[in-house]
């Protein structure tokens, strides 16, 4: 038997039966989400030169940093080492203890708020297939205002419901079906384009991007942009969660790598395809989000199909996001109070189906996932700003979890010297990243800002 898998039975290590497209289908579902849907107009703020160059940059950056963080999954060896079964796990075997808070407050908030992202982008593309019928029967010129709070709430029902499995393994099934719908709607919102982009027969948009702003309002355009960019390449912070469900032999790592390249080689074509066909078709008037900004009203059913699918794939994308979060709360809860009943006593209720047999809860983890869902989405409904959102929670995650960690245990665990041309290339990579998302925090900070002045709490509508 391998060391590495004797090793891991010894120790009590969970059955890991995940492959190379089962690890796939979990990143495409992470990946493919509410970040493709602003990409049009993301390439509109920054023209046809830059936008293109800009998708590509953050594809061969994250892809890169994939590659290093994959080789951590376990220390000090990545084929024969002890396993991290968590990012942060990680960052405390190579980087040293002092790192993990600043870890983990990046990464949890990153978490968290991609999950407030994705309930607002939900609850978008719900509002819409609403409006579209609307439009449908009164014409397109008829007001048919709709308000979010509603659908909010039925979307962070599902997630109460669907919180309630033990783990992300018990959940693949989910993201194979976030996959086939994200698909659907990237196809979709990809055919809507090349209609749209032939009834008029132009190739519309300019190589510097909009340009009716004013220059300051440009610029915080510009910005906001590359953070709806980062977003969309938001990852990084649950690949060790996903690789920790792949079986072994092979190495974890070189499955996991595998796994990453096909990912992000599938989005980074979707996301060329419908950022710069989408641009082509709308230029500069390229909506926010390209299936609710109603560029398109016919065929309305074809709408509808889009948004729908756009809705599965984010309940399934936000299990995804949401299980690293309980399991890591959960876990430091049942180390502190190991003979708390409230955390520990298991109940057991009878299904009504017998092949799936009784559903097993802890109280703590029917109450606590409650309230965590339901704050989520009470704060979805206070800032339901779709690109400004996007774009502050994927500024401040790429750089520290995307870059600077992978970067920095890729140099303890190879052991570059201070100084060594290398770590030189390496430190430069990582400052030119952090420059990126402080300049991409700033233009989505300025967006809130500039929302909230004219929103009422709870009183939005679309």
């Amino acid at each position: 038997m391998d060391k590495s898998i004797a090793r891991d039975i010894e120790h009590g290590d969970h059955k890991r039966q995940g492959t190379v497209w089962t690890a796939t289908a979990h990143i495409v579902a992470a990946l493919i989400g509410s970040g493709v849907l602003a990409l049009a107009w993301s390439v509109a703020q920054l023209g046809w030169v830059v936008g293109p160059l800009v998708l590509l940059g953050f594809s061969c950056i994250t892809y890169y940093t994939s590659a290093l963080l994959a080789n951590c999954y376990r220390f000090p060896d990545p084929i024969t080492g002890t396993i991290n079964r968590a990012y942060i796990d990680a960052v405390r075997s190579y980087l040293g203890p002092k790192h993990v808070f600043f870890c983990g407050c990046a990464q949890y908030v990153n978490l968290w708020g991609t999950l407030v992202g994705y309930t607002i982008t939900a609850s978008t593309s719900m509002i819409a297939v609403k409006r579209a019928n609307c439009f449908h029967r009164n014409g397109h010129s008829a007001r048919c205002d709709a308000s979010g709070n509603t659908l909010m709430v039925v979307f962070g029902l599902f997630q109460l419901v669907l919180s309630q499995f033990p783990s992300l393994e018990n959940i693949t099934w989910l993201s194979v079906v976030a996959v086939a719908t994200s698909f659907c709607y990237s196809f979709i919102g990809l055919g809507l384009c090349v209609g749209k982009w032939a009834s008029h027969g132009e190739f519309r948009g300019t190589l510097g991007g909009t340009t009716t702003a004013a220059p300051s309002q440009k610029v915080f355009d510009v910005l906001l942009a590359l953070g709806n960019v980062a977003f969309a390449y938001t990852f990084a912070d649950v690949l060790i969660e996903i690789q920790d469900t792949l079986k072994s032999p092979p190495p974890e790592n070189k499955t996991m790598k595998r796994a990453t390249f096909s990912g992000i080689g599938l989005t980074t074509v979707f996301y060329l395809l419908l950022g710069c066909i989408g641009y082509a078709a709308f230029g500069n008037d390229a909506p926010g989000n390209i299936l609710t900004g109603f560029g398109f009203y016919e065929p309305f059913w074809l709408v509808d199909i889009a948004n729908i699918c756009v809705v599965v794939h984010l309940i399934g994308a936000y299990q995804v996001y949401a299980q690293p979060i309980f399991a890591r709360f959960e876990d430091y809860l049942a180390f502190h109070w190991p003979d708390n009943k409230f955390i520990h006593r298991t109940y057991s209720v009878p299904l009504p189906v017998k092949e799936v047999g009784s559903w097993s809860f802890t109280l703590s983890k029917l109450v606590l996932r409650t309230i965590f869902i339901m704050f989520t989405t009470l704060v979805a409904m206070l800032l339901p700003f779709f690109n400004a959102v996007l774009g502050l929670i994927g500024a401040l995650g790429f750089w520290p979890l995307a870059v600077y960690f992978p970067l920095g245990m890729h140099m303890a665990q190879e052991r570059i010297k201070r100084g060594a041309p290398k770590w030189f290339l390496l430190q430069g990579l990582s400052f030119f990243c952090f420059l990126i998302s402080i300049a991409a925090s700033i233009g989505s900070v300025a967006d809130i800002v500039h929302n909230l002045k004219a929103a009422a709490p709870f009183k939005t509508s679309y």
